[in-house]
């Protein structure tokens, strides 16, 4: 352990490491375990060397949509500082659960702030939103999508699911697309994050894959459905789609399969037609929450619900090793690799390492207290270093 320091407290996000300096999402446990409302989502910056914070800042606003929820969280499996902050190398954005988006230069100067659910209506979803927004070029992109009825009270009759655009600069919307889809119920909602590829902005969820101009949102191509008919209306998406040797690769939830759709698709496809291959027949190729990782010009796929990872070939889909992942906890954070070493990180904040050329465990670490519950930010690889984000403490490990 290189340093270890002490967070304000819990969140799912990952720690991101931009020209020596971490950033992190939190909310604030203040002693006593009373959050303030108005402070109680924190951006936070620390120096990678020695772990020492440089500055805090009190990013929430307090917006509570409907008066709904708790000021930090919307219900008891998460809280509004799970999605982790994203950088484009000069500014650094944090978006929360309750709409608010706020950007900094990389010394803590506020650059600018907006909250989402405030311009564009209260969120249509049955857990706390959590995607994380993406730099690409001099715009940032936010994907809200969501139900088209209220649930639990929550949100407006007809919302519409869609793509935000908007100027990294000022934070002002540039564009504004729906991004339709005809899934039902929590079906239509999705928690991943947009991944710019070939000047394409791609998008799971909905029960579709599509592909966006990142001018002005059109959708250039669409592939789907993994829910036939839309019959299953309880399968919100989680997991980020992968994009490697040629193939995306969009894991449907729930123990149902995974599957690779070919790059290069215009216009509408479903069923054989782009798609390149699934594992329909191999129910341990599956992902409920973590994203899939390619990495070694492999896909390395994390099955959180029968604790599985299995290193995939990702043009012939063979299944070149799989392993049984150890112990009791839930494994949800998304796999990352580095120097042939592929990190997971179960609910417990046990750390896994494993061989990405053999699957063999190659060490087991505990992090953080004794008992730690619900931990599910990902490891973080920067310059030989691991950033490892427990509830309680941000690691830096040489």
């Amino acid at each position: 352990v290189k340093w270890k320091t002490k967070l304000p407290g819990p969140s799912a996000a990952s720690p991101i490491i931009v020209n020596g300096k971490v950033f992190v999402s939190s909310i604030l446990i203040s002693e006593g375990g009373v959050t303030p409302s108005k402070g109680a989502l924190l951006a936070l910056c620390y120096d990678r060397e020695s772990g020492k914070l440089l500055w805090q800042k009190e990013a929430g606003s307090g917006y509570r949509p409907s008066g709904d929820g708790f000021d930090y969280k919307l219900d008891s499996k998460s809280n509004y500082a799970s999605p982790s902050p994203v950088s484009d190398g000069s500014r650094v954005a944090f978006f929360y659960g309750n709409g608010d988006l706020v950007c900094f230069n990389l010394n803590g100067l506020e650059l600018w702030r907006r909250n989402i659910q405030k311009d564009y209506g209260d969120f249509c979803f049955q857990w706390t939103f959590s995607a994380s927004p993406t730099f690409f070029g001099d715009k940032l992109y936010l994907p809200v999508l969501q139900r088209n009825e209220p649930v639990h009270g929550r949100g407006k009759p007809n919302a519409s699911s869609f793509i935000l655009c908007m100027n990294s600069k000022d934070g002002k919307t540039v564009w504004k697309q729906d991004r339709i889809s005809i899934a039902k119920k929590e079906s239509l909602e999705s928690f991943g994050t947009i991944i710019p590829h070939n000047k394409q902005l791609v998008l799971a969820g909905g029960d579709v894959l599509t592909g966006h101009d990142p001018e002005n949102g059109n959708e250039i191509w669409r592939w789907g459905t993994w829910n036939p008919g839309h019959k299953q209306e309880w399968w919100r998406l989680v997991p980020s789609p992968v994009f490697g040797k040629g193939v995306f690769l969009v894991c449907a939830p729930k123990k149902a399969p995974v599957f690779a759709i070919k790059e290069g698709l215009r216009g509408n496809h479903s069923g054989n037609s782009g798609l390149a291959w699934s594992t329909s027949n191999q129910p341990e190729l599956t992902s409920d929450v973590p994203t899939p990782l390619f990495y070694s010009d492999k896909f390395f796929v994390l099955s959180d619900l029968r604790k599985v990872l299995s290193r995939v070939d990702p043009i012939s889909a063979k299944v070149e090793w799989k392993l049984a992942l150890p112990g009791k906890y839930k494994w949800r954070s998304s796999p990352t690799a580095g120097n042939g070493m592929i990190f997971l990180m179960n609910h417990n904040a046990e750390v896994l390492v494993v061989s990405s050329d053999t699957g063999e465990i190659l060490n087991v670490a505990k992090m953080g207290s004794e008992y730690e519950d619900n931990v599910r930010s990902s490891v973080t690889i920067s310059s030989g270093n691991l950033f490892i984000r427990t509830n309680e403490n941000l690691y830096c490990i040489e």
